[in-house]
């Protein structure tokens, strides 16, 4: 016997003496290891470790329905013997011995878990089908070993476990969601599957969504945020294109859209490094739990009614059970975290799209067909522009910082600070209103009263006058300048129409003149010259 208190190599836990006193004592009383855990609360690896140290046959795993073996049964040593050793089952293998699965609760249902489990599903969504379609009334235990008979049960490896507080960080994450039938082609379409899992409680939201974009990545938290009634401090997420554009262990570029959601809900996102998922394991547990249980198999005729399922599956199932590693039930964990978690802020995010633009020489930028003022000194240089049904914003691309922030204009227009108008005239826009009077005095009027209304955008315009008169010629354009300044219409566009109504009518071939002769003459004079003796 060994002495009480002493370390059994390889055993999670050590006894008092009076605890493996008791162990001991129901072993040889030929209790099972599962009977020992329910009376004395000692786990079953600890106690089987205690019975064999003393001696006492403890019934291995997987025989539960079946006679004992007997005494003076001989084994073969596998490491002596020259017997071919059998192969173990394959995970989807389906056992005939009906010994094993004779005694079952779960043996009138055989065909509906066989089934199953051809589909791959596992032992907790076969169990929670049996309950919810045929009225199951035993426990999951007696579905999880019915279903470890009909196959072998897969090896696990052994994983860190994070600790987070709680409110603390969520795990985002994409998987493939099931298959749902397209509205616009009629044809099922696989869908992908967005999971935030909560670090502290393990709490889950699943959204299914045909596909993925910088803006329906961030719609997704968005939704997930307002289910869960809060926000996580941090956000841990893989290095997808829609949250980062350039990896980096130290300063990854993020997404702009993505970055200023979470901004705007006061999280911060914290990309994990490349290739090492591991560093979101509870959000990829939450995915393969989904896949594997409830989904698996599974085809909707709507996404809608695919998400209507995946949400009834959540609160009935996947918010009551109790978690493998905490021990405890989701939904009595997350009741703890849900008040740490920051509050929503009052009104959503106001999405807006992105891009690039180039300063032009006369310090705009253009976003669709409109022209914005950019700060003094930034020409040719290119910006961060967002924009939205009402504002226009330019940001330094380098710092982040918010160097404009314009009205949408319609297309045409332009828009500017007052501090950017510069203080006097530039020499070039003297020299260009000089050429306009040169031009001619009507051009000259207009093209200075443009100026005055419009000091940065009226450039163009005059060059635009200026630019009629080259190809129109100055009489022309000098009559519609005119016309437009008597009718208090000093706009380009207005001048180009005038002098396009009214341009003359370009010379036809066609056209018939007495002192152009039928071309008939020139072809029998051609005729005459090339064939002398024929025309005689």
């Amino acid at each position: 016997m060994r002495l009480a208190g002493a370390f059994l190599p390889g055993m999670a836990n050590v006894l008092n003496n009076d605890k493996q006193q008791q162990v001991i004592a129901l072993g040889r009383l030929g209790w099972s290891l599962r009977r020992i855990e329910k009376e004395t609360g000692v786990r079953r690896e600890t106690a089987g470790a205690y019975l064999r140290d003393a001696g006492i046959e403890v019934r291995p795993p997987g025989r539960w329905g079946r006679a004992p073996k007997p005494a003076n049964e001989v084994t073969t040593d596998p490491l002596t013997s020259t017997e071919p050793v059998p192969k173990p089952k394959a995970a989807n293998e389906v056992t005939t011995d009906p010994g094993e699965l004779e005694h079952s609760h779960c043996k009138p249902f055989r065909d509906v878990i066989a089934e199953a489990v051809g589909r791959g599903r596992n032992a907790v969504g076969i169990y929670q089908h049996l309950v919810d379609e045929h009225g199951f009334s035993h426990s999951y235990q007696s579905v999880k070993r019915y279903v470890r008979a009909l196959r072998g049960s897969p090896s696990k490896e052994a994983h860190p476990i994070i600790v987070t507080s709680a409110g603390e960080e969520a795990q985002v994450d994409y998987g493939e969601g099931p298959m749902v039938r397209h509205p616009e082609t009629g044809k099922y379409r696989r869908t992908r599957l967005f999971v935030m899992t909560l670090g502290f409680s393990r709490k889950s939201v699943r959204l299914l969504t045909w596909k993925s974009s910088s803006e329906i990545w961030a719609q997704l938290h968005e939704e997930a945020f307002r289910r869960l009634g809060g926000v996580p401090k941090t956000v841990v997420l893989d290095n997808l294109k829609e949250g980062v554009l350039t990896p980096d262990v130290y300063e990854p570029e993020l997404n702009p859209l993505y970055r200023d959601v979470l901004k705007h809900y006061g999280s911060v996102p914290l990309p994990c490094r490349v290739r090492h998922p591991n560093r979101k394991g509870k959000v990829e547990s939450g995915v393969g739990h989904a896949q594997r249980t409830p989904l698996v198999g599974m085809r909707f005729d709507s996404l809608e009614a695919g998400q209507t399922y995946l949400d009834s599956w959540e609160s009935r199932w996947a918010d009551t059970r109790i978690h493998g590693t905490t021990k405890r039930q989701v939904s009595v964990m997350f009741a703890e975290e849900r008040p740490l978690l920051l509050p929503l802020p009052a009104e959503p995010f106001r999405y807006y799209r992105y891009g690039p633009r180039t300063v032009h020489l006369d310090g705009c930028v253009e976003v669709d067909g409109a022209f914005y003022m950019a700060p003094p000194g930034n020409v040719s240089r290119q910006l961060q522009v967002q924009w939205d049904a009402l504002h226009v914003r330019l940001v330094d691309p380098d710092t982040h910082k918010l160097l404009r922030e314009h009205l949408r204009q319609k297309r045409g227009g332009y828009r500017f600070e007052p501090e950017d108008r510069p203080a006097k005239t530039p020499s070039s826009t003297v020299s260009l209103l000089a050429r306009a009077e040169r031009a001619g005095k009507s051009i000259g009027r207009l093209c200075s009263e443009i100026h005055q209304r419009e000091p940065i955008g009226g450039v163009r315009r005059i060059l635009g006058v200026l630019s009629l008169a080259k190809k129109h010629g100055v009489p022309s354009v000098e009559d519609a300048c005119a016309a437009a300044m008597e009718l208090g219409m000093p706009h380009y566009r207005f001048v180009r129409r005038y002098v396009e109504r009214r341009a003359p009518p370009a010379l036809s071939l066609k056209q018939v003149d007495e002192l152009i002769r039928p071309l008939a003459h020139y072809r029998d004079l051609i005729d005459h010259i090339t064939n002398p003796k024929e025309t005689t």
